[in-house]
């Protein structure tokens, strides 16, 4: 009985013992072997043989390009406005050694790195800057992370913003200043037509003011052409006058006649004596 017990403790050591001395990394995998607690090389894909209970392996790193989603954070820009922000995050480790050891735990410290610097690179914008400059935003965000996490062995391939919005609060209040805007702008534009309005108006009368006086000085000269040729005409120096205020007298009559509310006209029996009355009689 005693001696099944130890043979089958010696096929168990045996099992162990090869499968501590005996390793098969997977494709994508690097593993760091450390020998007595001190690290001793990286195993690369494929069969290693290691010393057994001397040499183990401390840590299986991913070799492929790992996706980093960046959690969802709150952003003060410059002009004070709140903007919720996140990103993601693509990075390969280059250097298992440098990654198991330069840093504790190299995944979080990628995302609180673009964290920190997300939050950095948007406080030195503006809130209208911040929502339309995601191509520089992501520019400048790689630049400035991409040493520090070389550092740690690993490569930046890329960083992408998945969104930058307001936040409730700042979009309410953003509509509120959108639509006193757009109500500024009406009044300003229904001023300017009033004034345009009121130029145009100005301008009319201005216009027509200045044609009255041209004709009125049109008028004022054929009368005094007319009255010289009569006068020319007739030696008698009243008879120009009476001639050319009979006229006048007569078109005012007919004027007078011709309108809506003239009922009665009455003419004098003797127009030539009426319009010599005007000018204060003649001499015989």
């Amino acid at each position: 009985m005693g001696g099944e017990v130890v043979s089958i403790l010696l096929i168990l050591f045996l099992v162990v013992t090869l499968w501590k001395g005996v390793r098969i990394v997977p494709q994508g995998e690097e593993w760091v072997v450390e020998r007595l607690g001190k690290y001793s090389k990286t195993l690369m894909p494929g069969l290693h043989i290691l010393v057994p209970y001397i040499d183990n392996v401390a840590y299986k790193v991913v070799t492929k390009d790992m996706i980093l989603d960046i959690p969802q954070q709150e952003v003060i820009t410059r002009d004070n406005a709140v903007l919720i922000t996140n990103a993601i995050a693509f990075v390969k480790v280059t250097d298992t050694q440098s990654a198991v050891y330069g840093v504790t735990n190299f995944q979080m410290a990628v995302m609180n790195l673009v964290q920190t610097s997300l939050r950095s690179i948007l406080g030195d914008m503006d809130l209208d800057q911040a929502l339309s400059s995601r191509d520089q935003i992501k520019a400048r965000l790689k630049m400035s992370i991409a040493d520090d996490v070389a550092d740690w062995g690993l490569t930046l391939k890329s960083v992408e913003i998945q969104d930058i919005s307001p936040s409730g609060t700042m979009q309410k209040s953003m509509e509120l200043q959108a639509a006193a805007e757009r109500e500024r702008k009406a009044t300003v534009t229904r001023a300017e037509g009033d004034k345009q309005a009121a130029i145009l108006e100005a301008e009319a009368r201005l216009e027509s003011a200045k044609r009255d006086a041209e004709v009125q000085v049109r008028l004022a000269t054929a009368s005094a052409e007319a009255i010289r040729l009569v006068a020319d005409a007739i030696p008698d120096k009243e008879l120009p006058a009476l001639y050319l205020l009979g006229e006048k007298y007569i078109a005012s009559v007919k004027s007078l006649a011709a309108s809506d509310g003239a009922k009665i006209v009455l003419l004098p029996a003797d127009i030539m004596k009426s319009v010599e009355g005007l000018l204060g009689g003649r001499g015989k």
